[in-house]
C-alpha cells in the first residue's frame, strides 16, 4: 500500500514509518527537515504542511495519509497560540482537502488523550478542532478516517521536551527533578515501540471511522515514577513540585464527560515501564558521557 506520512521525521512519526515499511508498505515521509532515520526503502519530501503545492504532490497516488505534523508540546502550544492554530488546525484542513481531491482512501490523524478533557490548553483546542474537521469531511465528502488519541509517550528518538526524557536527564545531571504538577498526578506511560505497533494494527478495515485510544496499561503516580528513577540510579532525588495550575497538564485523568468516546487499543506485547526507563537512562548517560563505552556491565573510558 502507498502511504504518505506527514511529520514522519519526528519522534513518534519516525517509528510509525519504520513499522509501516517493515510491514511491506511503500512509505513517503513529508517533514520540514530530512529524517535522520530515513530507510533505503522510504522516500522523503522536505517542506511545509502549509505549502499547498507540496501537499498535493505528496498525497497524489497515496492510498492512506497519516498526519503526525504540528506543534505537539503543550508548553510550546500555550506560548504560541497563533502558530498552533495555523500549523495544527489550518495545516490539517489543507491536508484533508488535498486528500479529498486526490481520492485518498483513509486519513489517519495523531490526536491526544487531552482532546476531550479540560486540560491541555491551546494544544487541546487545536486537536479538538482537527477532530471536528475530520469527522465532518467524512460526513460531507466520504473521506474515511481513523483518529488515534495517544497517551504519554516515551522512548528513543525524543528530546528533552518529552517528560520522561527530561526527568531522567535532570536526575542524572542535577540529582533533582522539577515537576509542574502534584505528586499524586496519575499517568499511563506508553513506550513508543508499543504505540507504533498498535498504530500498525489500525490499518485493518474495522478501524475505519473510529476514534482509538493508545496508552499504557501501567497507571503510575508521578511520585512513584520519581522514586523508581532514584532507585535505578541508587540515590535519593530531590523532587521540586511546582503545583502550577496553569501548566495545562491533568491531575488524575485527561477525561471529562463528553458524548464522543474512543475505544482503547493495547498492543499484545508491551515494554515494561521500568525496563523502558532503564533504556532511556542508558541512552541519556551515553549521550552525557561519550568518553565512556560499555564493556559487559561496566562503563570504561574509550581508547581515543
Amino acid at each position: 500500500m502507498n502511504i504518505t506520512v506527514f511529520g514522519g521525521s519526528g519522534f513518534l512519526g519516525s517509528h510509525i514509518c519504520d513499522k509501516l515499511s517493515e510491514a511491506g508498505h511503500a512509505v513517503t515521509i513529508v517533514d520540514l527537515s530530512p529524517s535522520p532515520w530515513l530507510r533505503d526503502d522510504q522516500s522523503m519530501l522536505t517542506g511545509d504542511i502549509l505549502d499547498e503545492e507540496l501537499v498535493a504532490r505528496a498525497v497524489a497516488g497515496a492510498e492512506m495519509v497519516f498526519n503526525y505534523a504540528g506543534i505537539a508540546d503543550i508548553g510550546e502550544a500555550n506560548a504560541r497560540p497563533v502558530d498552533t492554530a495555523r500549523v495544527n488546525v489550518l495545516g490539517n484542513v489543507m491536508l484533508l482537502e488535498a486528500c479529498r481531491r486526490a481520492g485518498v482512501r483513509r486519513y489517519v490523524f495523531a490526536s491526544s488523550l487531552y482532546v476531550y478533557g479540560k486540560s491541555g490548553g491551546f494544544y487541546r483546542c487545536s486537536k479538538q478542532a482537527c477532530e471536528l474537521y475530520i469527522e465532518n469531511y467524512q460526513a460531507m465528502h466520504g473521506l474515511s478516517y481513523t483518529i488515534l488519541r495517544y497517551g504519554s509517550l516515551y522512548g528513543p528518538r525524543t528530546d528533552r521536551r518529552n517528560a520522561i526524557h527530561r526527568f531522567v536527564h535532570e536526575a542524572l545531571t542535577t540529582g533533582s527533578i522539577t515537576y509542574y504538577g502534584a505528586p499524586t498526578a496519575l499517568r499511563e506511560y506508553v513506550h513508543v515501540d508499543d504505540a507504533s505497533a498498535a498504530t500498525l494494527a489500525i490499518l485493518s478495515p474495522e478501524f475505519e471511522n473510529q476514534n482509538i485510544i493508545i496508552s499504557g496499561n501501567q497507571p503510575m503516580r508521578v511520585a512513584d515514577l520519581f522514586k523508581m528513577i532514584g532507585e535505578m540510579l541508587g540515590q535519593e532525588l530531590t523532587i521540586n513540585y511546582q503545583h502550577d495550575p496553569n501548566s495545562g497538564h491533568y491531575q488524575i485523568t485527561p477525561y471529562a464527560f463528553m458524548p464522543k468516546v474512543g475505544r482503547k487499543l493495547v498492543p499484545p506485547l508491551t515494554v515494561d515501564l521500568g525496563q523502558g526507563i532503564l533504556r532511556v537512562m542508558e541512552a541519556e548517560h551515553k549521550n552525557l558521557h561519550p568518553e565512556l563505552e560499555a564493556q559487559g556491565s561496566c562503563l570504561v573510558p574509550t581508547d581515543d
